[in-house]
């Protein structure tokens, strides 16, 4: 990924989706915003407990570097599922403006019809980009560890192709800035799902002498958009862990649970 920074606002592009004209895309840092501790400065989620005026003020900023309208931006309700929903044109401005007009109960995204902008939000999760540039298609997928298991990132594939005939071979796959295998202690809880979905699961963690274990969020998408027909080629990870950044990201793991929300951004540009 490429840092970037404008008006004093910084962010994040994949390099390989830049190539395409018609595609704006951003996932946001914690740099340039309004907000006060503990949501230091550019929270853009208004579900944390930060002041509503200062949440629009910093999408406002947001959209702005992007080139983007507030009133076009789209959101939904994220609660760890893999619940799909096609966008469109009449859905823009939902949960733009308040939280209570956002899409109830989805962490995923797509749409084909330009001006709709696509958002999630983040303090940890992996934020999963998709863009198909052959039937001008795009998707946002919230994928924590129960998104992960759920194969939310093959639901958007799956999904995209049936609304918009995407093929898996011609989509380009981002994977944003998340809590990296560095940083990612978890017990068995999250482990026994995980033996079941994945068999193998033992070369996705690091076991600790605690007796716990270093999760790889980032491998296990990488591997399930391979395993939908994704090209290894076409995915670019950025590598960037936010419980190590947090000069740069919101953790909550890091910051003890109360702190602000990256967002990650798509839309294609109007003809």
């Amino acid at each position: 990924m490429k840092l970037l920074k404008k008006d004093g606002v910084q962010w994040l592009i994949f390099e390989h989706f830049a190539k395409y004209d018609f595609v704006v895309h951003g996932f946001s840092t914690r740099i340039g915003g309004v907000s006060n501790p503990p949501f230091i400065t550019l929270n853009l989620a208004f579900h944390v407990g930060d002041d509503p005026k200062a949440v629009i003020e910093n999408r406002k900023r947001f959209c702005q570097v992007l080139g983007l309208q507030l009133k076009d931006l789209t959101a939904g309700e994220q609660v760890h599922g893999d619940k799909i929903r096609v966008v469109t044109g009449k859905d823009r401005g939902s949960g733009a403006f308040e939280y209570d007009t956002a899409f109830p109960c989805t962490d995923g995204f797509i749409t084909n019809e330009p001006g709709v902008v696509l958002s999630s939000y983040y303090a940890d999760c992996v934020p999963l980009y998709i863009l198909d540039p052959i039937q001008k298609a795009v998707g946002l997928a919230h994928a924590g560890w129960k998104g992960t298991v759920k194969r939310i990132g093959a639901r958007i594939i799956e999904a995209m192709s049936k609304n918009f005939g995407t093929r898996a071979e011609d989509c380009l796959i981002g994977i944003g800035p998340s809590i990296g295998p560095c940083c990612y202690e978890v017990d068995e809880h999250v482990i026994n799902p995980l033996r079941v979905e994945f068999p193998y699961w033992e070369e996705l963690v690091e076991v600790k002498e605690n007796g716990r274990w270093n999760l790889n969020l980032w491998e296990i998408n990488r591997r399930v958009f391979i395993e939908t027909g994704v090209k290894p080629e076409q995915i670019e990870t950025s590598g960037l862990c936010t419980s190590c950044r947090t000069d740069l990201f919101f953790s909550y793991r890091a910051e003890g649970g109360k702190t602000g929300r990256m967002a990650s951004i798509i839309m294609l540009k109007d003809n």
